[in-house]
């Protein structure tokens, strides 16, 4: 599986995700600085954790108006399979390609912890290794993490199965809505979702509940 990770000033989750895709898949991903204007011929594009220019303005918002982002979206209207994880997140909402918003935490406190998420679908590239309603440990580390959508935007991302994560056992560390942790676009090729599954995959660094999401992907790219 090809994969390409893209790195803007202030991404500090980079390197951890170009060791665990280089643990799960045995290929190193290519590095893409964010004044780029092409992608490389991947089947994974990943948008890393971080603090993307320090997060002025607002999480992501910067990051979202980037040179590579025009071909970043491109890539996902043709169907290129797209993983934004934590600031990966704010900044897929932020162009666009998710719906919805990130906004501050519920207590107005940065979190970092562990939490679990159970699957709630598991009918998608991105969680066909997990099994129906599985609840798994994740950490997560963020300020702007409360997911929000507007009651009929968030009825329709329900009705159509676009939730994949959410938070379990009374472990929503930031107030988003319906417990949301991670979800898809409509197609079901681009994920946003906050926790950190590639701090989590290998037993050195405390388990690998983490793996499945990117043996999922490997699956689906075979």
């Amino acid at each position: 599986m090809k994969t390409a990770i893209i790195v803007f000033p202030g991404s500090n989750r980079d390197r951890d995700m170009f060791h665990a895709l280089e643990l799960i898949t045995g290929a190193r991903p290519q590095a893409v600085w964010h004044t780029e204007t092409s992608l490389p011929d991947a089947d994974l594009v990943i948008v890393p954790g971080g603090f993307s220019y320090g997060d002025y303005l607002r999480s992501g918002a910067i990051a979202a108006r980037s040179p590579i982002l025009k071909d970043l979206v491109r890539k996902a209207d043709a169907g290129v399979n797209v993983l934004g994880v934590c600031n990966g997140f704010q900044i897929l909402t932020e162009a666009g390609l998710l719906p919805g918003a990130l906004m501050r935490n519920a207590g107005i406190k940065f979190v970092c912890k562990e939490v679990k998420l159970q699957t709630v679908n598991d009918g998608t590239r991105f969680s066909s290794s997990f099994t129906k309603d599985q609840v798994w440990r994740c950490p997560v580390a963020h300020h702007d993490g409360n997911y929000f959508a507007e009651a009929d935007e968030l009825k329709t991302i329900e009705d159509n199965g676009q939730v994949i994560f959410r938070y379990a056992d009374g472990t929503n560390p930031n107030g988003s809505v319906n417990d949301i942790a991670g979800l898809t676009n409509k197609a079901g090729n681009v994920l946003g979702m906050m926790p950190h599954p590639e701090n989590l995959v290998e037993e050195l660094n405390g388990g690998t509940d983490g793996r499945l999401l990117f043996e999922s992907l490997v699956s689906a790219a075979a």
